[in-house]
């Protein structure tokens, strides 16, 4: 029996993937690298976006009139189940919290029956993780979340905070380095909520997964700003170890205060600004990277100019920019929304503000000298990341041949983009 899984969305949901292959090898399933070898199509779908939406139910459609047997798990099985069924009525769908059950439920599909695994198992999936022999390896923290932003259904699909236990997420990682892995991506809706519901803290876990032994490097997943206080002085400490990027990733979503309020994020925009301030005195070198959606509902010209003022002011390393669009069992979709015109020129504007500020931000580094590790590498480069995880590029014309993926080097930054900076190594 095969299975081929095809992933969407973020870093947990690729984490995810890792899991169910895992549970899938356990019971003598094979993970097949092409969808013509596989008996059923696997595929973990996201929810975020309504373009990413968009494709998997085009994915659905062609599936469904090749003959192909279909199992749909993810955020769209646990929040729009219905719209699966409308693309491919054979698939059969499995919420993303009955990933032990998945095996059984592939090897039923391959039969010709349609499985219906819609309950929720709150139980520890932490303990499916087995590590691959991949430089990069992705931790999953928890499921759920205890926020309820208006313009998202992953708390609808995924349901309330289920943190995993602390000494299985440990021992996952433990057992990556020991397998060879050099960055350790801890992921989840949100690691700012982690250990919440169990009466610990992600500076707690990131304090003692730097007790383990090795030439490795931990990046903190995004988290939400309205948890720091929780936590705060003992996460800044813990990002002084030198086994943890100088990087965070907190999502503002808009510079405007009542924009935030619609939303429900729980900060103002004072608040993010004077903690983003203080992040940046304690931790040398940090990394900020952070997300605004243009286009809210109710998002005035006054709003949208509040937005761009903010990012002037803290001027973040990486600003991702998403359009709102409307997610069906979201409170935001229920709101006046704002024409598709303006959405698209307010994007446009602020892509070419982020694009500058990133390029003027980042040329500033030309010249320097930065410790890399070395963790991907295509046709044209060897890529990385230095201590503060900015992406550094070695193009192979500068001398990117014969460097091995998972080592150190030092690189000289010699040119930069928006998005990345570009190095040569320095010759020892």
């Amino acid at each position: 029996m095969k299975v081929y899984i095809e992933t969407y969305g973020c870093t947990f949901n690729q984490a995810d993937s890792e899991l169910i292959a895992s549970a899938m090898g356990g019971a003598g399933i094979k993970t097949c690298s092409s969808e013509a070898d596989a008996d059923v199509v696997l595929l973990n779908t996201c929810t975020v976006k309504g373009a990413t939406q968009n494709r998997i139910t085009y994915r659905l459609s062609k599936l469904e009139e090749s003959g192909k047997k279909i199992l749909v798990t993810g955020c769209m099985a646990g929040a729009n189940s219905d719209i699966i069924s409308r693309y491919a009525p054979s698939a059969s769908i499995a919420k993303i919290q009955n990933i032990a059950g998945m095996p059984q439920a592939v090897m039923d599909t391959a039969s010709g029956k349609r499985v219906m695994l819609m309950g929720e198992s709150r139980y520890d999936r932490i303990g499916l993780y087995v590590p691959g022999k991949s430089i990069i390896a992705k931790i999953p923290l928890s499921d759920g979340c205890l926020s309820s932003c208006s313009f998202c259904e992953t708390k609808f699909a995924r349901g309330r905070l289920n943190s995993f236990s602390e000494a299985g997420i440990l021992n996952a990682i433990s057992y990556s380095i020991r397998n060879g892995a050099k960055e350790l991506e801890l992921t989840a809706q949100d690691t700012g909520a982690y250990g919440i519901d169990k009466g610990t803290n992600i500076a707690e876990l990131v304090g003692k997964a730097c007790s383990f032994e090795g030439d490795f490097r931990i990046r903190i997943g995004m988290l939400n700003p309205e948890h720091l206080h929780r936590y705060y002085a003992e996460l800044i400490d813990a990002m002084q170890n030198e086994h943890v990027y100088k990087f965070l990733h907190l999502p503002l979503q808009s510079g405007s205060n009542s924009v935030l309020e619609s939303m429900r994020r729980g900060y103002t925009v004072e608040k993010y600004l004077e903690i983003v301030k203080e992040i940046r005195q304690k931790v040398k070198n940090i990394t900020i990277e952070t997300d605004i959606i243009v286009g809210f509902p109710g998002e005035t010209e006054a709003d949208f100019d509040a937005t761009l003022e903010a990012l002037k002011e803290f001027k973040p390393e990486v600003t991702n920019i998403s359009k709102f669009t409307k997610r069906p069992h979201a409170a935001a979709s229920r709101m006046k929304q704002l024409d598709d015109n303006v959405i698209k020129e307010r994007s446009a504007e602020l892509s070419r503000e982020v694009r500058a500020m990133q390029a003027s931000k980042n040329a500033g580094a030309i010249g320097a000298e930065e410790s890399v590790l070395l963790t991907e590498s295509n046709a044209s480069s060897v890529n990385g990341r230095d201590d503060s995880y900015r992406q550094i590029v070695i193009p192979r014309a500068a001398s990117a041949s014969g460097l091995s993926l998972g080592s150190r080097i030092t690189a000289r930054i010699y040119n930069a983009t928006s998005n990345a900076l570009y190095a040569e190594p320095v010759k020892v």
